[in-house]
């Protein structure tokens, strides 16, 4: 049941993997992003229980609202896309990218219906001068007493624009990024780009439904 909970609660932190993209002002540090979108984020699903509960639909909203306004979705879907990227031509990636940011907006509008109310305690900030890439700790605190779950949210510092951005994390040493490719990879080789692209869309589509307690 406790490995079940953890990676419930896992799960639910992969929204903020890949958070913060182009609004984030570049003299932001990433630290103070993540706690002030972890924040926004948290507290409107608090609030709005009731409505969550008469329309589980709703979360999406907040999702929408809160989260993807920072997801650097095309970032996040190059990766995911690894090898079979440059073997797309310009409209199936940006086919790609719109279907994967509707994936990402259902995946996590759904696993957030398992949210109670965890503590979130962020690790304190580290100067960030002279790196490119940085890696934040977030410890998620159950209230059973359970060990605590770290995550490591990986941020990339954009070379043009100089903005902090977040595009993956890790849970147990566990990629996200990695964990869908992976996934999706076979489906690339074999059927390519426009087969995973209809899975992906038809997938985001999938209704958000709240767990029987």
């Amino acid at each position: 049941m406790l490995k079940q909970i953890k990676k419930i609660i896992v799960a639910g932190f992969l929204s903020v993997a890949t958070l913060f993209s182009n609004q984030a002002f570049a003299e932001t540090s990433p630290y103070v992003l993540m706690q002030q979108t972890a924040d926004k984020l948290f507290s409107d699903i608090k609030a709005n229980q009731g409505k969550i509960k008469s329309n589980p639909e709703y979360l999406r909203t907040i999702v929408r609202n809160d989260l993807m306004p920072h997801v650097h979705v095309k970032y996040a879907g190059q990766l995911v896309l690894g090898k079979s990227l440059s073997s797309a031509n310009e409209a199936q990636r940006e086919k790609f990218f719109d279907a994967f940011g509707q994936f990402i907006e259902q995946s996590y509008a759904q696993v957030l219906t398992q949210y109670s109310d965890q503590k979130v305690e962020i690790e304190s900030e580290k100067p960030t001068d002279g790196k490119s890439i940085v890696t934040i700790r977030v410890n998620v605190i159950s209230a059973n007493n359970a060990p605590p779950i770290k995550l490591d949210f990986k941020w990339r510092k954009n070379s043009r624009t100089g903005e902090w951005q977040a595009y993956d994390m890790a849970a147990e040493n566990v990629s996200m990024v990695a964990t869908k490719q992976n996934e999706w990879s076979s489906i690339l080789r074999q059927q390519g780009i426009d087969t995973l692209t209809a899975q992906v869309a038809q997938s985001a589509k999938q209704p958000i439904t709240l767990s029987k307690k």
